[in-house]
């Protein structure tokens, strides 16, 4: 008897292991299904969009107030575009349940891509920026680069405008995984970008001289930004490719919450807080003069 009883004992322990397993791997489904979980996430995710709209809103006021003469300067355009982005998350992620029922359809994608788009463009204005210091500090002309930076983001925003108006006009889903892997590529060329010239940017900061004042600092902050940004924009390429051709990893609807906050939270909210910190630092005063030439 004793005997018989150490395998029956040993049968109900791993069937019960079994059975935790199982709970344990329905967790995920079971909020995903849950409208009060949906709402909850949904809502988390637009207070964080709108406190990193909020940190861009108070940089950029202070940016004006520092340097009031300027206009409308790089540092000043790039926060502005990053309080817009996040500030039209937040509002979007809050009636989220209101914009899955958007008709047509296309209004509802138009809504979520828009600020992807401009996300691109946000922090394709920092890739252009430091390409001009590159050029600049090379004695190269930089002429061409603004051109440039306008040609490439006309090009996008045409591409996608026209794949809206075709989904507008015959909504099929093969044009649909086409528009989401068009926004990979543009991920994918945005972690190109911020690999190529921030990291040349890192490597001839690296060439100056050790006693250069603000070298230190600035090369960690040059190397700080290329690396969240080029993880950043990798990892919302994989992850449309993934949305594009599997139904499980559907991105923006309702049922799939835990997903949606994993992805935003890793492709924006991060790397935007984390940027905007590092690029936190105000540009000088521009004082009275001190000293006047000898006559």
């Amino acid at each position: 008897m004793a005997n018989d009883s150490v395998p029956a004992t040993a049968a109900e322990v791993l069937a019960v292991a079994a059975l935790e397993l199982t709970d344990a791997s329905t967790w995920w489904h079971d909020i995903d299904e849950s409208p009060l979980w949906q709402d909850r996430i949904f809502y988390t995710l637009a207070v964080l969009y709108g406190i990193v709209a909020t940190v861009a809103l108070v940089q950029l006021a202070r940016i004006q107030l520092r340097v009031p003469e300027y206009g409308w300067t790089t540092q000043k355009v790039f926060h502005f575009l990053n309080f817009l982005v996040n500030g039209v998350r937040c509002v979007v992620f809050i009636f989220f349940r209101n914009v899955q029922r958007l008709q047509p359809e296309i209004v509802k994608h138009i809504l979520l891509d828009v600020p992807s788009l401009a996300f691109f463009t946000t922090y394709a204005l920092l890739v252009l920026f430091w390409a001009e210091i590159y050029y600049q500090a090379r004695a190269v002309s930089t002429d061409g680069l603004k051109p440039s930076f306008y040609t490439v983001n006309i090009v996008v925003y045409v591409i996608q405008l026209t794949l809206w108006l075709i989904l507008w006009w015959k909504p099929i889903s093969a044009l649909l995984i086409l528009s989401k892997m068009f926004f990979a590529g543009v991920s994918l060329f945005a972690a190109v970008g911020f690999l190529l010239y921030g990291g040349r940017l890192f490597l001839m900061l690296q060439r100056f001289p050790v006693e250069s004042k603000g070298r230190r600092k600035k090369l960690q902050e040059v190397g700080y930004v290329t690396t969240i940004c080029f993880i950043c924009f990798l990892a919302r390429c994989i992850m449309m490719c993934f949305n594009a051709f599997d139904k499980e990893a559907d991105l923006d609807v309702m049922n799939h919450p835990i997903l949606n906050f994993i992805y935003y939270l890793v492709v924006e909210i991060l790397p935007s807080s984390l940027v905007l910190f590092i690029l936190r630092k105000l540009p000088p005063k521009r004082g009275i003069t001190q000293y006047h030439p000898i006559r």
